[in-house]
């Protein structure tokens, strides 16, 4: 899978994307529709509307990388289906199963969210930063 630290989010474009959009094209979706920034390191996922296709883009702190697969049998599963808004947050563990072709994604949490320095802060009063 990607090389990436289980810190960062990953976010679903939540309608069918053209799969022939390059890097610009798909970083102009995650700015102007997803209103998020691509050089946080985050990734963002587009899915084909025939659902065979699915691209993967990020930004791994010297440029910005592009990761497609094309399934040769199955389809990858509709964020859209399950969408609310323009943007589904997963976890790297869901995006890993979903490129795998799992269907399991957006049906239930399949690991813990991510502690916070908050979250510790809270929990360990005494701890310095």
């Amino acid at each position: 899978m990607i090389g990436v630290a289980r810190g960062v989010a990953v976010f679903a474009y939540a309608a069918p994307c053209d799969m022939r959009k390059n890097f610009d094209t798909l970083s102009a979706i995650v700015t102007e529709t997803l209103e998020r920034d691509v050089l946080t390191g985050d990734l963002y996922l587009f899915v084909s509307r025939n659902r065979k296709r699915a691209k993967v883009l990020y930004f791994d702190g010297t440029g910005i990388c592009l990761y497609s697969k094309r399934l040769e049998k199955g389809l990858f599963a509709a964020p859209w289906k399950r969408a609310h808004k323009s943007t589904i947050e997963m976890t790297l563990s869901e995006l890993s199963l979903f490129v795998e072709g799992s269907e399991a994604i957006g049906r239930m949490q399949l690991s813990p969210p991510l502690l916070t320095r908050v979250d510790l802060r809270s929990k360990f009063p005494d701890a310095t930063p």
